[in-house]
């Protein structure tokens, strides 16, 4: 095989899926035209995850993005893996999802097989061998990068893991936030973080961690206050998985933006 050459005016550039395009390989890379701008799909944006005394709380935004436009603002983003555990999703949306599903399946197979769950740690792995299998279309700009947490019934304590795109994962101590407005999540609750929350208090400081990402980045979703959309917010804890209702989110939102009012700012 010969190596492809270009003049200066026809180079494509360091754009590799315009390279394939064009030199009409089956490469299943997404087509671009040349430019980023022209590769149209959906990213699932910010989640967040921490600790607090009787287990974990995550919360997720409803916003998934397309290109610069809003393609959904409420798209799910926090699911149930099986009772005692969850995961939340960022990356490209599409693949995320199926991840998901094929996840939750697993996971309900393994136990129907062997008649034992699954430990925490052993779910962890599993989602990791999904994320390294994925590494391919990560390569080609479709990125999956979740978030999980759970349980963990022989220890007695919530448990957080976080990933990246080659399926590497690594167990946080108290809490993380991935997607596009991680940075701001993390910073927000890493100011509002000690040991031992409440439950109360680690969901307020979860929604507060959202708002904050949604101040700072636009891909992330905040309060929809004229169509009543929310985050999404769940715990999990020796109960198992439990979704915090719509109604008390939107009123913890509501006191947020009427504190932030008094203080002067602008919600």
């Amino acid at each position: 095989m010969t190596l492809p050459l270009f003049s200066t005016t026809d180079d494509p550039g360091p754009d590799f899926a315009g390279l394939m395009q064009r030199l009409r390989v089956p490469s299943g890379v997404p087509a671009t035209g040349g430019t980023a701008e022209s590769t149209r799909f959906r990213h699932g944006t910010t989640v967040v995850a921490l600790r607090f005394a009787d287990g974990v709380v995550m919360a997720g935004d409803r916003r998934a993005t397309e290109g610069h436009s809003i393609a959904h603002r409420a798209m799910q983003k926090v699911f149930p893996a099986d009772r005692y555990s969850a995961v939340a999703i960022a990356g490209a949306a599409g693949p995320a999802v199926e991840m998901v599903r094929l996840f939750q399946t697993q996971l309900e197979h393994y136990e129907k097989v062997e008649g034992v769950v699954l430990s925490l740690e052993g779910k962890a792995n599993q989602l990791s061998q999904m994320v390294r299998a994925h590494l391919p279309m990560a390569m080609q700009g479709l990125a999956v990068v979740p978030l999980f947490a759970g349980y963990d019934l022989s220890r007695g304590a919530g448990r957080i893991f976080t990933y990246d795109v080659t399926g590497g994962h690594y167990e946080e101590s108290e809490y993380n936030a991935t997607g596009s407005g991680g940075r701001d999540a993390r910073t927000t609750i890493k100011l509002g973080y000690r040991a031992g929350l409440s439950r109360d208090e680690a969901v307020e400081l979860a929604i507060q961690a959202l708002y904050e990402a949604a101040d700072e980045d636009s891909a992330t979703g905040g309060p929809d206050l004229i169509r009543g959309i929310y985050p999404l917010v769940a715990t999990v804890t020796a109960s198992g998985f439990e979704s915090v209702e719509e109604a008390e989110v939107a009123e913890l939102f509501a006191s947020l933006i009427e504190r932030r009012r008094a203080e002067g700012h602008q919600p």
